[in-house]
This record gives C-alpha cells, structure tokens and sequence, in this order.
C-alpha cells in the first residue's frame, strides 16, 4: 500500500511539473523574437513597476511566455491603463479553454496564440469580460460541435445586443450588454470576445471604406475546423458565410483585420507593425487584382522612399487605406477589389496623384515634378466593383429559416426584458423633480443613460442641493455614450476635484472630463497634485509653463502604439511616456485640471488652450502649427432644383496639403452657402476641393480643384456638381396592382391605389436590421424633399411578424407620405427575378417605379444617403 501511495505521489509530481514547465510558445525561434520584443519593451517603460506581474510566485512557464507575449506587442498604453494581475487573470481563462472545451486541443499554437489569447480586439476599452462571458457560456455549448456553438454563441450575443449608429468611442464589452445596444464595431468585437471567450478562435474583419457606398462596416470570421468563416456580429443566420452584407462584400475594394503580435499566417500582409499585422482577406470574399504604382521625378527616374497613399473614394473624401514606401524601383503594389481607387504620392515637397484601375491598370506611373500650388483641376470619374455576391456556406432551408425567425423573435423578447429596467421617460422627470432640478436636462440624461440610469441617479442623489445644477452640467457637456458608461464615482470625483469658476468657458473646456476617445476615469486631484500651488498659478497666468512642462517631461514612443489607444492621463504621468494622441489628451486633462481652458479645435484638430483667446499649442516647432491666415471663395452653378445648396461632406470637402504631401481633411459643418459663398478664413497653404456626385450604380463623377491661400488674400475656386444625362432608364418592370396588406388591418389594398398615377416609391423592409435602420434614417434626413415630391412612399415588410418588430418612432421626422404594410404578394421575390438581384431576403430592397410599372431605379442592401440618392433619380424625372 505504502508503495502505491509513494508511485502515485511521483506520478502527480511529475505530472505537475510538466504542467509547469510546458512551454506556451514550442517554437524556439519564435520564443526568442517575442522574449527579445519583451524586453524591449521593458527597456521602454523603466517607470511604475509596469511589469511586476512576472515576479509573481507560483507563475507557471506557460503562463509567463503568454504574459510575455502580450506584453510584448500590446500597446503601452494597455500596459499602463490595466495591471497585470488582470492580465494574468485573462491568461489563465484562456488556457483552461484549451482543456475545457472539445476542441480546445485540436487548435494549432499559431492559431490559438493569435486569435484567442489576445485580449484586445480593436480600440475597445478593456473589461473582464472574458472571464465572465466563459461562465455563463459554458454550459449553453457544453457538447456542441465547433460549428453549431458559433452559431449559438451569436444568439447569445443577439439576445443582450442590436445594432444602433454610436459615437466613435469603442465601449467595453460588459459596458454594451448594459446599453443593449452597439454601432457594427462595437457588436463585432463585443462577439470576437464572446468567441474567445470560450476557446473559439476569432477575429474582427473590417471595410475600411466602402466604394459603391458611403460608410464603412464590421462583422466577426471564425475559426472552425481548419477554415475561417465569417457572419454578421449579433446577427444570427442558420448558417455560416451568410449576413446582409454578402452582396456589399462582393464590391468591396479592401477587407483586412489586424492580428494582434506578429504573425506570419497564408494571409498576403499589408503591414507590419511592433503591435500588430495586417492581412488582406478580401481574396476570401470577391475577385482581386494586383495594382502596381510606379513613381518617377521630373525626368522619368524611379523614386526610391515616395510615400504612396491608396485611397477609396468614401463621403465625398478620399481615405486612405493604405500607405507604402516605394522601394528601389519607385515601385509598391496593392491586391484589391476591381474598382477604382485614387493614388496620391509625395516626396520632398512634391506632389502627384493618379486614378488606379484595379483588374485593367496594371501598373500606373505617377510622376512628382509639381509642387502642391502648381497642381491644376480635373474631372475624375470612379467605378467601383460589380455586383456580386459571396456563396454562403450550405443551402438554407425554408425550415432553418423559419427555426430563425423563431429565435430571433425569443431572443427580442428576453433583451426586451432588460431594456422594460430602463426608466421611462415619466420616471425621470419625476426624479428630476423630487431631486429640485427640474430643468428638462437631468431628465433627459437620466433617459439617455439606458442601463446605466442608476448610476447617474445615484451621482446626482448624492451631490448637494446647491451643487447639483453644476452636477447636471457636468452630464449635459459629456456625450450619451459616456451617460451609458460612466460610474457614479468617476462623476462624484470630476464635480469635486474640479476647480470652481464661472467663465462661459468654464463648463465646456474646465469642468468637462472628456478630451478624446479615452475611457472617462478621475484625474483632476492627481494631476493637480504633481504640482505646486505655486506652479498652478503661474500656469494659469502663462499656460505655456505647462506645454513647456509636458515637452521636458514626456517621453514620445508613437511606434508602440499604432491603434492609437489612448493611455490614461493618470497613466501618462505615471510612465512619463505616451504617443502624440495620449499626449495631446493628457495635456488637456492637465490643463483643466489647473482650471486652464483647453481643447482640440474642431476644423483643424489642433491642440489650443486659452488666455485671453485660443492658441494653438506647438509641441514640436513644426511651422504649421500657428500659421498666417488667408481666406476663400467658392462659385456654385446648380443648372438644375436638384441641388440648390451642396452640403459639406455629403457633396464636396476641403483637404489641406500638408508640409509632408499628405492630404489633411477638415472637418467644417454646413452648407456652400454658409461656408464658401463669402470667404472663409483658413490657414495658408495648398487645400483640394472634391466634389462628387454618387450614381445609382455606385460610380461617382467627381470634380478635383485645388487652390492656394495666401496671407491676408482671398483665394478663388468652385464647387462643380457633375451629372450624367444617361443615369435614368428603365430597367425593368413590376406590377403596381400587386396587393399588400396595410398596417392597419383591413382588406387587403393594391399598390396602385394607394399611391394614385404617377411615379412612387416601394420598400421592402428587414425590421430590427443595420441595413434597412440606416436606409430609414437616411430617409427622415430628406424628409423635406420627399414631402415637396408629394408622392406616395409604401414600405412593405415580408411578414406580420417584422412589421410587429418595427417601430417607426425610433426614426424621428418620416414624410407623411410613408404607408406601412405585409408583402402578401411577394413583391420583393418578383422584383428579386425581374431585377436579377441576388436575393429576395437582403433587405431592404427600394424601388422607384411608375403607376405602368416602369422601374427606374433599384437598391438592395446596405447603402449609405439612400434618401438623397433617391431624390437624385426623382428630381430628374
């Protein structure tokens, strides 16, 4: 017996020991590379015991070379923003997956090390939600093939999340289930954590820009099997490789992802970073080409180290995608979709650009023998890739499509058990009262907040009568976003650690927490206490003692934080090392904090504090900074009452030409007539004027201008609105007497009488989904010009069901001239044969017809200005 005991206590002690002495990464040159990457980055960061986490007892070998690796190629403002102790703890649950689930073990190293282990996904803000999204997972896809669990796991994501338009600031994955709600990139990666989570590789692909459309879009590939497959994020299909999206995809011109250190998978890489690796996978989804750009100089020599900007044609801007150095042949190439994108190139003060007809160009030269001001105008006319659409994984079923719609339909009514704990709006006016503040705004916040109403009522609870009109400036200056997310006692700690003031700056630029993207967290005290009372006041007096402060004591390490996270400000004076965004948002924190005005101006983005007026902070001694001021002027020509006033960003912009080459977008609002049509001051310098109007098809014909500001001139140019006398025809026909069923109830009624003779508009619509929410917005955006159209609007849905699951008061300002109904007649099936769309279940489908049935216009899908697009076609008939 003695012996057993004694063979068994060897057998465990050396299976232990295996346990702690397995290696998490076998490959001996990979370990090498990533332990030099490590310490590397320890070298860089010397300050605030960063990296304590690795004397920790008890650490196995495993769990220090899966630290070592995220530390290695996280971002330094994670490092600083989250302890190990967390990341030790994400480490851990990850590692259990690979025991704990079925197939935990049939994933490769590279695999799992790349796609599930990472904890960030994107610019996410960090939360424990790995952890808790594993437990409550477990059980759900306990003896599921890899398969069906990712099928699951996306229920489960759709039951506690839908898609709404957000701010630009990523929310932690907890913080979305609180608001029940999340723009494309914030459900995608809320669902890539959800995968990983449960030991399911995941990653999050991205559209940078669409080009047959505006906007951009997101969804989730996974890992099953040995093949990646993608799906809309919360967005449950019956199967894999289906989603809204597979006809938009088809058109695209980049898909990429970025995979968290550095990875060499069979992916073509589009870069290279010290954090991360990007890949092309648009070859997955539609046919590519390789474009190759040749840059030469004046005299047709090929120019080694010009940095080349492909770029997509995207809201009336050009965005670029990508930025490459030519190598010694002046030459740099890109794989995309057969469309056509800008190409813009510079080096040492000279400029050149040219259009790149990916599938027909298959090298083009550009040739920089100009200066920004001797660049001169021309008409561009951009198509994107055809229509197509991607194949889904397996045949679906009329079954597996109705099993579906079921689920769906359940999963509604759960997360509609959460969202009935939201106060109503009755509820926060009652609160706004018997707090004494009854001014409209705190009831408005308390609304606006969702799932964190408690939070905000408890800030407000517990401030002081006599503060809380402050306390309720506070909520009214940060955005919605923030109500959603924001803890009581990061509010309780901004309302009292800000220094009081009245000016009619104070609120915005004083009391105000928010700066950039960064997640709201207390910094005022801390910040003000690195200084003496002294210091302070002298700063007040003279803020340049505080930029002049940040330029001797931060150190800038902008390779080592691509994504651009931006590191707390208490994390910033902490490290005393930061890239340019954390710095710039560190110093306005600080600034505040010393109860000096700071911001970042809206148009140009640049850093300014105040005294006695706005000054633009310089960091660095570049001249652009605080540059002499010009002004322009721009014509318009509006041949037509189509367009009587362009709008910025819908119809034209203005870039800046940079001392680097580059293209500086700025960020104006209005209209031609409120902007350009007397002079608008600006900096001097080379700016280009787009213009561009967006075809049904997708194409564009665009208008390039470039002008020159000089100091104390007005400079002059033009908005030009190209048309095309061929857009409109007929393109097919439908029956206007087909009958449908009105919302209302009643006998069912035919198109045609309801709309009466003449042209009008038929949606079909997908209620509760991305594509048909965005097309509906759109539309109340051009409400007035529908309602001086004057002609009937029918908006149809597939079944009773989706028009039970729509309400049109989510969409504010409609044209009366909208009728709800049910497709009885599968309208949107003969419209899918007659127009050879690609199916008759992407939704919404929009058509513009006439009382004989002539189509002339079509939209399936996801299309960004659908509303003015439409007006387009109903103007020129």
């Amino acid at each position: 017996m003695k012996q057993h005991v004694i063979l068994l206590a060897t057998v465990l002690l050396s299976v232990c020991t295996s346990c702690a002495d397995r290696h998490f990464i076998n490959d001996a040159d990979y370990r090498a590379l990533v332990e030099q990457d490590f310490e590397a980055k320890k070298t860089v960061l010397p300050h605030g015991e960063l990296f304590a986490v690795f004397d920790r007892p008890g650490l196995t070998l495993e769990e220090k070379e899966a630290l070592q690796f995220l530390y290695a190629y996280m971002p330094i403002a994670d490092i600083m923003n989250k302890d190990g102790a967390y990341y030790l703890q994400q480490v851990q649950s990850s590692l259990r997956t690979r025991t704990e689930t079925e197939w935990g073990s049939r994933i490769p190293e590279t695999v799992f090390r790349h796609f599930v282990l990472p904890v960030r996904v994107n610019n996410e803000d960090l939360d424990t939600a790995r952890t808790v999204f594993a437990e409550e997972l477990k059980e759900r896809i306990k003896g599921m093939s890899m398969r069906d669990a990712v099928l699951e796991i996306n229920h489960w994501c759709h039951e506690r999340v839908v898609y709404t338009p957000t701010d630009m600031r990523t929310i932690a994955p907890l913080a979305i289930i609180k608001t029940a709600w999340g723009r494309c990139g914030e459900e995608s990666t809320f669902t890539v954590t959800a995968l990983r989570a449960a030991g399911i590789p995941a990653r999050q692909i991205y559209t940078p820009r669409w080009a047959h459309t505006d906007s951009n879009h997101a969804w989730v590939e996974a890992w099953v099997d040995g093949k990646w497959y993608f799906f809309g994020a919360c967005e449950p299909e019956p199967v894999l490789n289906l989603g809204w999206f597979n006809g938009p995809a088809y058109r695209a011109m980049l898909l990429h992802t970025r995979v968290f250190g550095k990875y060499n998978g069979p992916e073509e890489v589009m870069m290279r970073s010290a954090n991360f690796t990007e890949i092309n996978v648009l070859p997955d989804y539609a046919p590519t080409a390789v474009g190759t750009v040749t840059v030469v100089d004046g005299s047709g020599s090929p120019l080694k180290g010009a940095t080349v900007e492909f770029m997509i044609y995207n809201s009336t801007s050009f965005s670029p995608v990508l930025s490459e150095q030519t190598d010694e042949n002046g030459q740099c190439r890109l794989t995309a979709g057969k469309g056509d994108m800008l190409v813009w190139a510079s080096k040492d003060g000279k400029v050149g650009c040219g259009k790149l007809s990916f599938g027909k160009d298959e090298n083009i030269s550009i040739m920089l023998d100009k200066t920004p001001s001797e660049l001169t105008g021309f008409d561009l006319d951009i198509v994107p890739p055809v229509t197509g659409v991607v194949p889904t994984a397996e045949e679906v079923t009329d079954e597996m499509r109705a099993d579906n719609e079921r689920r769906l339909a359940e999963e509604d009514a759960l997360r509609g058990t959460w969202l009935a704990t939201f106060i109503t709006p009755d509820a926060a006016k009652e609160e706004a009262r018997r707090l004494g503040i009854d001014d409209g705004r705190a009831a408005d916040c308390l609304e606006a907040s969702r799932g964190n109403w408690q939070e905000i009522l408890q800030f407000l609870t517990g401030t002081a009568p006599e503060q809380r009109s402050r306390a309720v400036d506070l909520l009214s200056v940060i955005s919605r976003k923030d109500l959603q997310d924001t803890p009581a006692s990061v509010l309780k700690a901004h309302l009292e650690e800000t220094i009081n003031g009245e000016s009619p700056l104070y609120v915005d630029f004083i009391l105000n927490p928010r700066v950039g993207s960064e997640l709201l967290t207390p910094y005022k005290k801390a910040l003000r206490d690195m200084f003496t009372p002294d210091f302070a006041e002298q700063a007040r007096l003279n803020p340049e003692l505080v930029v002049d402060w940040c330029k001797k004591e931060l150190t800038l390490i902008d390779e080592l934080n691509p994504q651009r996270i931006m590191s707390s400000p208490t994390g910033v004076s902490r490290a005393r090392v930061c890239d340019v965004g954390s710095r710039d948002v560190f110093f306005i924190a600080l600034c505040r904090s010393l109860g000096i005005p700071a911001r970042t101006e809206p148009v140009t983005r640049r850093i300014q504090y105040y005294s006695d007026a706005w000054h633009n902070v310089d960091f660095t001694g570049i001249t652009e900074t605080n540059l002499p001021q010009g002004s322009v002027t721009a014509t318009f020509e509006h041949p037509t009452t189509l367009l009587p006033d362009p709008i910025y960003r819908q119809h034209f912009t203005i870039s800046r030409i940079g001392e680097d080459g580059k293209l500086q977008g700025r960020n104006y609002r209005g209209r031609w007539s409120t902007l350009l049509k007397e002079p608008l001051g600006m900096d001097i310098g080379t700016y280009m004027l787009l213009s561009g109007t967006r075809m049904a098809n997708g194409s564009v014909l665009a208008r390039i201008e470039f002008f020159t500001v000089e100091e104390g001139r007005t400079a002059r140019t033009q908005v030009v609105m190209r048309e095309s006398k061929d857009e409109i025809q007929v393109i097919g026909s439908m029956d206007p007497e087909a009958p449908y069923q009105p919302a209302e109830g009643g006998d069912p009624k035919s198109i045609l009488s309801t709309t009466g003779r003449g042209y009008f508009v038929i949606g079909i619509l997908g209620s509760r989904q991305e594509p048909t929410n965005h097309a509906m917005n759109d539309i109340a955006r051009a409400a007035a010009g529908f309602e001086a159209w004057g002609r009937s609007i029918v908006l149809l849905f597939p079944n009773e069901q989706g028009l039970k699951q729509f309400d049109a008061n989510e969409f504010k300002g409609l044209p009366s001239t909208v009728t709800y109904g049910i497709d009885i007649s599968r309208v949107a099936e003969r419209l899918t044969r007659e127009l050879h769309l690609p199916s008759a279940t992407t939704l919404p489908i929009f058509v513009i017809a006439d009382s004989f049935g002539r189509i002339v216009y079509v939209s399936q899908g996801y299309t960004i200005g659908i509303g003015d697009e439409m007006l387009k076609v109903i103007h020129k008939l």
